[in-house]
């Protein structure tokens, strides 16, 4: 069984992003950043406009403002955040993500995990991808890894990402 077709309104009010993309981790580098570049190709595929591209370290402050920062863009629609969603001690994106949302998105996080345990099995319950809306933006965190951020931009953002520009716009 798979997913319904969109409702025909669905498809009249998407809109394209503009987008941040936003790499946490310690040890990547703009040539080593498969996730950020992976991000950056499916949305540009997609038609969205890719406005800023950060790599930050694993820090939640630093984490923190430039999100803050990033908020306070004009025409900015949505930050996309790779990196930091496990358990691991430097693992704080999670934390400096949910601190800023206004609404979350709980579906996503439920759906990510599940179609990562159709992938990779139980190891699916260890991440804390979560998306969600803060000062007008929506924002989503996902792992680090390639293949899970393929498989979150392919099957859950990708297909939204319009609809929830109109929404979040109104």
């Amino acid at each position: 069984m798979g997913a319904p077709p969109h409702r025909p309104h669905h498809q009249a009010k998407a809109q394209h992003a503009v987008c941040a993309i936003v790499t946490v981790s310690d040890t990547r580098t703009p040539e080593s950043d498969a996730s950020g570049v992976c991000i950056r190709a499916l949305l540009e595929e997609g038609g969205h406009r890719i406005l800023s591209y950060a790599i930050l370290p694993d820090d939640p402050g630093r984490i923190r403002a430039h999100l803050e920062e990033l908020f306070g863009v004009p025409g900015l629609d949505a930050v996309i955040v790779d990196g930091g969603t496990g358990l691991a001690p430097r693992d704080t994106t999670y934390e400096a993500v949910t601190g800023l949302l206004e609404k979350r998105l709980d579906g996503f996080g439920e759906l990510f995990r599940m179609l990562s345990y159709q992938q990779v099995g139980s190891a699916a319950m260890l991440s804390r991808a979560v998306a969600g809306v803060a000062r007008g933006k929506i924002v989503v965190s996902l792992p680090g890894a390639p293949a899970a951020v393929e498989l979150a931009m392919q099957k859950l953002l990708l297909p939204e990402l319009g609809h929830m520009v109109h929404l979040v716009r109104g």
